[in-house]
């Protein structure tokens, strides 16, 4: 197991550098000029020679590109073009936004799509079988911006319970916070839930079908106990890989329902970075963003051996 988690600790150095290689090369592919964006309506031609100089525009892209890494290596992750301010203070600024809304989606999708998934196949081909995969299908379906707007409609706008759009931080009222956030948690966490309700499904039957679990029940033990204490642990194993990739999706931002309910997180700052050409902005997100992914995949790893005793030998 040591070797196995080394092994992994030691794949994160390579895939960053693969990952920083890709999205500086990717937005050279960017369609206009970053230095003409920045210069607005002056168009001198020696003020866009000052401004590609001071942004190592005018400098061959291998260099730049080791410019860049060797101000990353020093934890500089560069200053944003536009509003000149450093890229690794906006990502603290806007990093417990996103963290709060994942964490919240992400428990409500733990929460409504594993026991579905597990009623599911522990009742397969009855009513709650169909059920659940009903309410998966219009989970899978319902693009998250509609759903976003018809909430808005229904609960802010009909009903007056939630405010319809904005964020409060968790440090200044925590009651305001959770307001704001509980329908756009909610609106991504439908789509995740619906994913991880199939998939646990599919695992729990599979595992249900085996051998120990028939042996579970000749000894006599109680249904749901054979279910959670036999079946689960094994069943969970693809689940925990598909929770940490979609975990790590909802981390690198959710544009558009950031947009519909004005979460100022990851999402709406990379949109807001694209289209100002603002490149450090959107390497250093796509950087932190990819390093989550990494270290969820580590941790993930970490859950199969507590989940599964007998991956400890392996």
């Amino acid at each position: 197991m040591r070797g196995h988690l080394g092994s992994r600790i030691a794949q994160i150095i390579p895939t960053m550098v693969l990952v920083s290689v890709l999205v500086f090369c990717l937005q050279q592919l960017m369609p206009g000029d970053p230095a003409l964006v920045l210069a607005g309506e002056e168009r001198d031609p020696q003020v866009l020679a000052q401004i590609r100089a001071e942004l190592w525009l005018d400098r061959p892209l291998p260099v730049q590109y080791l410019h860049w890494m060797g101000n990353v290596l020093h934890g500089n992750l560069g200053y944003s073009w536009r509003i000149r301010e450093p890229v690794s203070q906006l990502v603290i600024e806007k990093l417990p936004v996103t963290l709060q809304l994942s964490a919240m989606a992400f428990l409500i999708a733990v929460a409504i799509g594993v026991p579905a998934g597990i009623i599911a196949a522990v009742k397969r081909n009855t009513v709650w079988d169909y059920l659940a995969n009903a309410i998966g299908l219009a989970g899978l379906s319902t693009p998250n911006f509609w759903l976003g707007i018809m909430l808005i409609l229904l609960v802010s706008v009909q009903l007056g319970w939630l405010p319809p759009s904005g964020y409060v931080p968790l440090t200044e009222d925590w009651r305001q916070s959770l307001a704001t956030t509980i329908m756009p948690a909610f609106v991504l966490g439908n789509a995740i839930a619906a994913i991880l309700m199939r998939h646990t499904r599919s695992a729990m039957l599979t595992a249900l079908d085996q051998d120990y679990v028939r042996t579970a029940r000749a000894k006599g033990l109680r249904e749901w106990g054979v279910v959670i204490h036999h079946a689960l642990r094994n069943a969970l194993i693809p689940v925990i890989t598909l929770g940490a990739l979609e975990l790590g999706t909802l981390l690198s931002g959710a544009v558009l329902t950031e947009q519909v309910f004005s979460i100022p997180g990851f999402g709406k700052m990379i949109v807001d970075a694209v289209f100002n050409r603002d490149y450090p902005v959107v390497q250093g997100v796509v950087l932190v963003t990819a390093f989550l992914f990494v270290v969820l995949n580590l941790i993930a790893d970490l859950l199969y051996v507590l989940i599964n005793p007998k991956l400890r030998d392996a």
